[in-house]
């Protein structure tokens, strides 16, 4: 019996067995084949905004986008065509060219996907002029986020996360051409809107355009003031993964180091929030 739900196809001029109806970038990734991309996250964001993902298709009259592109029988796929990295490269510099050059500064400097891909791709200095004729707010109306649209590559993968992932639709994008950026309803702001602050945006932004609010200034002005008692008061989730940012294996708990350690930044007493969040789980438990 034929199998009906793969197909065979040619990619670097090599022959592979890839499911019917899967995406050119997700039949490469399933392969350990690398192909760079700013938009795209499985199952949720498949918008082909950036075009950083272009590649080769053997009898196409253009550059495909691989992240839209359903594989075909017999189709021969071509990933790291000198042409391919031409346009890739085009495309991250007139990213680069609207984008805000404060890196070094910046609160992704470490992790920026961005800034990772111009590295990739040897991209050392941007022919493009620097468009500055757009500034956009900082919507800073949010207890727990910062946007910084100016930073945004309208990849909308926060807007899919919003709407898809957490059904909330607090965000998308208004006006048109260059006035185009990601935001709320009537320009209201994340603090005036549906936004339930749960923070997925931030984690699959690939720039800093969102970040979360900083709070560290004021806390070392209130630990180095002398007629102060400074309280910390630590979420139960937090034993469980701070280790992983200090080189220990993912879900290490450190609980002692972690009270230890806010006990010699200068905090007077540490507390633990561990009852209520047991109350909180076994009212979740009884609702689901």
């Amino acid at each position: 019996m034929v199998d009906t739900s793969t197909i065979e196809i040619k990619i670097n001029g090599e022959e592979h067995i890839v499911h019917t109806g899967t995406s050119i970038l997700k039949a490469c990734q399933d392969l350990g084949i690398e192909i760079p991309t700013l938009c795209y996250l499985d199952g949720i964001s498949e918008e082909a905004a950036c075009s950083l993902c272009m590649v080769e298709v053997k009898g196409a009259k253009s550059l495909v986008r691989a992240c839209v592109t359903k594989v075909v029988s017999g189709m021969e796929v071509s990933t790291n065509t000198a042409r391919a990295r031409k346009a890739r490269r085009m495309n991250i510099e007139l990213l680069l060219a609207s984008h805000p050059q404060d890196c070094l500064t910046c609160e992704r400097n470490q992790n920026c996907d961005l800034r990772k891909l111009a590295y990739e791709m040897g991209v050392k200095d941007i022919r493009f002029a620097k468009s500055s004729d757009h500034k956009f707010a900082w919507d800073t109306s949010s207890p727990s986020l910062v946007r910084d649209p100016n930073k945004c590559v309208l990849c909308r993968r926060c807007i899919e996360t919003c709407s898809f992932v957490q059904a909330v639709s607090a965000i998308d994008v208004t006006g048109r051409g260059k006035s185009s950026k990601v935001s709320t309803f009537m320009e209201r702001g994340l603090g005036n809107v549906d936004c339930v602050n749960c923070g997925q945006c931030l984690l699959v932004c690939p720039t800093g355009a969102i970040v979360e609010k900083d709070e560290i200034e004021d806390t070392w002005h209130s630990l180095h003031d002398p007629e102060k008692v400074v309280v910390v008061q630590t979420a139960p989730a937090v034993r469980a993964a701070i280790g992983e940012e200090f080189g220990m294996p993912a879900g290490s708990l450190v609980t002692g180091k972690m009270a230890a350690g806010l006990r010699r930044l200068g905090f007077n007493k540490v507390f633990d929030t561990q009852f209520t969040a047991d109350l909180t789980i076994m009212e979740e438990g009884h609702e689901l």
